[in-house]
């Protein structure tokens, strides 16, 4: 029961904790924990809430339970961060918008979701002016071109010295590479865990795997 005798929990028992996406980051809701359910869910590695309204602890379905890759405690001891694998996408409690910046730009984090979003968009319902919509009329050498010429300008902008040319080539390279993400139905996510399973492992490593996998495959 380490966790348990680290936090503060507030006059009823309880302490508030933040749960979101281990791999997009995303926001899911804000809940609670009482001892008995901190101490499950360390026990377990699943996680495990108190409801204030039923007054009990709230066990994970089965089948549906969200495994805790990450607990994070706040500088005052009194607020948990809990960084879940996602089961049900549909517990995004902070999907209503109630105010954002008047350009309408998502913030840092959910820009890469919200443009491929649109990619999408734009994929199923074609307009006459979308600069997607064409790349997806020209088809996948047409987008696979546009990659290589962005990565190329990426290149270029980086032995230029610019920083404000490499951001902005960057920026490029990364949206084609959203519409070839869209042309295969696949979301950043896919991405966004790849990354999560290679983090803390050596590039060396990781490579060395890949051509293992790639011999064994010959």
């Amino acid at each position: 029961m380490v966790l348990v005798n680290q936090v503060q929990f507030d006059k009823d028992g309880l302490v508030p904790a933040v749960v979101r996406d281990a791999v997009s980051g995303a926001v899911l809701m804000l809940s609670h924990l009482n001892a008995e359910a901190l101490a499950k869910t360390e026990a377990s590695g699943l996680l495990h809430l108190y409801s204030r309204s039923k007054g009990a602890l709230v066990a994970p379905p089965e089948g549906t339970a969200e495994v805790v890759r990450e607990a994070r405690l706040s500088c005052s001891g009194d607020c948990l961060l809990l960084s879940v694998e996602v089961q049900d996408k549909s517990r995004d409690c902070f999907s209503t918008i109630l105010w954002q910046d008047p350009q309408g730009a998502p913030v840092t984090g959910d820009i890469l979701d919200e443009v491929y979003r649109i990619v999408q968009q734009r994929r199923s319902q074609p307009a006459d002016q979308s600069y997607v919509a064409s790349l997806f009329a020209k088809g996948l050498d047409k987008i696979l071109g546009k990659i290589g010429e962005e990565a190329t300008e990426t290149a270029v902008a980086g032995k230029g010295g610019d920083p404000e040319e490499v951001v902005s080539e960057t920026a490029d390279l990364f949206f084609h590479v959203l519409v070839l993400l869209g042309y295969y139905d696949l979301p950043p996510q896919r991405i966004y865990a790849e990354l999560r399973r290679r983090f803390g492992v050596s590039g060396l490593t990781e490579k060395a795997s890949r051509s293992q996998k790639g011999d064994a495959d010959q």
